[in-house]
């Protein structure tokens, strides 16, 4: 339809143009002396315009002929940039794959072909690491370091690579000059708190765990085995300075404090710096919400004094209304009991404790208990026991 109605366009136009010249009968006079032309005005006007195409159509041709070198010169461009996209593109792909030696080989040729593009050179130094081509790996950082724009790609690539290779010192060194340059993401915290875990810098790993289950990197599920590992290991240092010690504990928000991991590893720490008083009310609390045997089995930790036990005392015996077969409450009473004196009950506690779950810490103390009582010949039948049981672990 557009063809058309140009194509009607065109013959009206020639029509126009037509009935026009029909009706114009002027004439130009061209004096050159002693020279004379006339010449029709409608010749005229068909000469004139004809006359500035040409010089039009010449005045292209001498500007494209001028233009050619430039012109070759930016098809060359294009043909080495494209050329330097597709190496580059083969080695990214190749790296992906696993085929390190075809990826370097390719991101050679990429960087050759772009004048020295980092990231060509990045690519190559991960594919020489993957090739354990430490000299070559060596070659292609200094490549990349020759580019200002790509340091922070270069230093993360290298703590990465030296992460892998278990460079701890030289990770560090790497995302210490990133923090200090400002940059601060979630990847970086990833590669900080793989550092600090391996180098043993607890503090610095809780730091970092927190901040990557602040911005959803890691989910609760997933923190808190390390915010466990964490908190363990550091008490651990500071099981020589109960002060400290203590002081660490209280700061421990409270969301953290409902891993009842935690809680059940740090409750014997505690308790050996004579603060397990300390992580009581934290221990009640739990087993209160969800009972669990494992950590009643552990309430005797929260017991310093002899006051203190008969109070945890009391305590437990109301739970043993609700938990009258459980094994690790009925542990701990028996402990708690031995702590106050209470000889005969703490017997029938560890004894029951034993009938429900014959485990080795029952039979010892039930072994010590009647140590206390002056009754070898008891005490050595349950430390045979409890050997017995060590024994056919260890051969297990």
């Amino acid at each position: 339809m557009r063809a058309l109605i140009w194509l009607i366009g065109i013959f009206a136009l020639a029509v126009g143009v037509a009935m026009v010249a029909g009706v114009n009968d002027g004439y130009v006079l061209v004096v050159l002396s002693p020279w004379r032309a006339q010449i029709s005005l409608n010749l005229f006007i068909v000469l004139l315009v004809v006359g500035v195409l040409l010089v039009h159509l010449l005045l292209k041709v001498i500007g494209r002929t001028l233009g050619l070198p430039a012109r070759v010169a930016s098809w060359r461009e294009r043909r080495r940039r494209q050329k330097a996209d597709r190496a580059l593109h083969g080695a990214i792909n190749a790296l992906f794959e696993g085929r390190f030696s075809q990826s370097l080989k390719s991101a050679s040729t990429a960087y050759t072909a772009s004048a020295g593009s980092s990231m060509a050179a990045l690519v190559a130094a991960r594919a020489a690491h993957g090739l354990q081509d430490e000299a070559r790996y060596q070659e292609w950082l200094g490549h990349a370091a020759e580019e200002k724009g790509s340091e922070v790609a270069r230093l993360m690539t290298e703590a990465e690579l030296a992460i892998e290779s278990r460079q701890f010192d030289v990770a560090a060194s790497r995302l210490q000059t990133l923090r200090d340059a400002g940059h601060k993401h979630i990847a970086m915290l990833r590669l900080e708190s793989r550092v600090a875990l391996a180098l043993g810098r607890w503090d610095e790993l809780v730091h970092h765990v927190r901040q990557l289950r602040k911005h959803k990197a890691l989910s609760d599920e997933q923190a808190a085995p390390k915010l466990r590992r964490a908190h363990i290991e550091r008490m651990k240092q500071l099981a020589g300075d109960a002060g400290a010690l203590a002081q660490y504990w209280k700061e421990i928000p409270e969301d953290e404090l409902q891993d009842r991991g935690l809680v059940e590893r740090a409750l014997p720490l505690m308790a050996r710096a004579g603060h397990g008083v300390t992580v009581r009310r934290q221990v009640e609390r739990l087993l209160d919400e969800r009972w669990d045997t494992a950590l009643a089995r552990l309430y005797a930790y929260c017991a310093a004094s002899n006051e203190d036990a008969r109070s945890c005392l009391q305590k437990a015996e109301g739970w043993l209304e609700a938990h009258p077969q459980d094994s690790g409450l009925l542990f701990a009473l028996g402990q708690l009991c031995r702590r106050s004196e209470l000889w005969g009950k703490a017997q029938s506690y560890l004894e029951a404790s034993l009938k429900q779950s014959p485990a080795v810490d029952t039979h010892l103390a039930l072994a010590h208990l009647f140590d206390t009582l002056e009754r070898p010949a008891d005490a050595q039948r349950h430390y045979r026991a409890a050997a017995e049981k060590v024994g056919s672990a260890a051969a297990a």
